[in-house]
């Protein structure tokens, strides 16, 4: 009774537009600065994005498997150091040179672009198209790596779709930026900006190893000043003996799988509706934007309310429904239009929906799953599922089959990865169960000791 008073005064610590979503005065210093963290990195990738695919389509449509072949060796060979480098440094050390590492990347880019003549850009759009594919996935998964690490599952249902609306500010923001000023700042410009936006990250990881001790009871905050250890395959060892983690796998693997062969058509069909460079990367950018303000509406006054409600069994389940319909009413309806709306709603449903509750996944697990499973999943089984959806498509081409009769391929696995997610929302409450369930009662034990 005596704690009833100050709980108005609590929740006036709580800014407004935060109170969209259930969050607690201790936990808003830490949730602003991962939103602050989130929103640099995908506005920088956002930047870059549609400078990757208008170089996917110079570089030749008939050379996008390839692209993606090589981006798949590329994440495999990057996976190994990272493993080996988790081994040994605490997470304080080991995220800030990972940003560090493409930011020195990025300036190099920027020198070749301005150097190189142009008969050699061919080659390095080919590189850089790789090479972005490698970045998304490695800066965004070392993101969600830490905040999985610092929060625990009931913070995480509610916070994590606020961070994922400070993605979506971000990716708003980048593709805006590039949208606006392609015709009037060059590329060298735009790679610039983005290392400028990353190194802001950086600071928001640094400030963030300060404020952790407000997100976690549990966390007693010597964690990040410990490496993981473990071995370099460990992360594939644990997914080979977790039936949870390879179920992760599938959902990813599907997810991926069907992203490409939209990715695809989409660009097939940009490809012959645009004859210049500058149209393309507008038209990429244009679309970029338009999917992330459908997706922050719905982060913001939807997604939280869904998983406090419903937790992540219904929520993961969406995008696989959305996909079906999807997919079906393409074959029916095979026109330029329905691939537009098909794309930006399901991306749109990714980010807002599906990619917070696959994090939520995560938090049941243990720290070294968190990292190094969760790395190989996120970068190398989700290139995987990329290389299936690419050369199936090119197969098919070969064979002389309609992209229709692809899209059919697809139902079933639609059908597949639907029931794969709602096996997954009953594991992690078991999990959640078994694991936390103890913890809150020693904590309490002790509190009272």
């Amino acid at each position: 009774m005596g704690n009833q008073p100050t709980e108005p005064v609590r929740q006036s610590k709580v800014p407004f537009w935060l109170r969209l979503a259930p969050v607690k005065a201790e936990e808003v210093s830490a949730l602003l600065v991962c939103m602050l963290y989130i929103f640099c990195v995908l506005s920088a990738y956002y930047v870059l994005r549609p400078i990757r695919d208008t170089f996917g389509i110079d570089g030749g449509m008939h050379n996008l498997q390839w692209l993606f072949s090589a981006t798949l060796l590329a994440m495999l060979a990057l996976n190994l150091p990272f493993a080996a480098l988790s081994r040994k440094l605490p997470r304080k050390k080991l995220i800030p040179l990972v940003y560090r590492f493409f930011i020195s990347h990025l300036l190099i880019f920027a020198v070749l672009k301005f150097y190189l003549p142009v008969d050699a850009q061919v080659w390095l759009g080919r590189v850089f198209f790789v090479w972005l594919s490698v970045f998304n996935l490695y800066v965004v998964s070392v993101f969600w790596s830490l905040v999985a690490d610092i929060f625990s599952r009931e913070r995480a249902s509610r916070l994590f779709a606020m961070m994922a609306a400070g993605a979506t500010l971000g990716a708003i923001v980048g593709s805006a930026t590039t949208a606006l000023l392609v015709h009037r700042f060059n590329t060298i410009g735009l790679f610039v900006l983005a290392a400028v936006l990353l190194e802001c990250a950086v600071v928001c990881v640094k400030r963030l190893n300060n404020v952790t001790h407000l997100a976690d009871e549990a966390n007693d905050g010597a964690v990040q000043t410990q490496p993981l250890g473990g071995g370099v395959f460990s992360g594939i060892v644990r997914i080979a003996q977790s039936p949870y983690l390879l179920n992760i796998c599938l959902y990813m693997l599907l997810y991926s799988v069907t992203s490409t062969l939209i990715y695809f058509r989409q660009a097939d069909l940009v490809h012959h509706l645009f004859q210049h460079d500058s149209d393309r990367t507008a038209f990429f950018a244009t679309l970029d934007l338009v999917v992330n303000v459908l997706t922050l509406v719905t982060q913001l006054f939807i997604t939280s309310r869904l998983m406090a409600r419903y937790g992540t069994k219904l929520v993961l389940g969406l995008l696989p429904v959305i996909t079906l319909l999807g997919f079906a009413s393409l074959s029916i309806w095979p026109v330029a239009a329905s691939i537009v709306m098909f794309s930006v709603l399901r991306r749109a449903s990714n980010f807002a929906l599906a990619r917070p509750a696959r994090e939520v996944l995560f938090t049941v697990l243990k720290r070294e799953d968190k990292y190094k499973a969760k790395n190989v999943i996120d970068t190398a089984v989700y290139r995987t599922g990329d290389q299936v959806g690419a050369w199936s498509w090119a197969a098919m081409n070969a064979a002389g089959m309609s992209g229709g009769m692809l899209l059919w391929l697809a139902l079933p696995l639609s059908l597949i990865w639907l029931v794969n997610s709602q096996w997954l929302g009953r594991k992690q409450i078991q999990l959640e169960e078994k694991t936390f369930y103890p913890l809150k009662e020693t904590l309490h034990e002790n509190s009272h000791s």
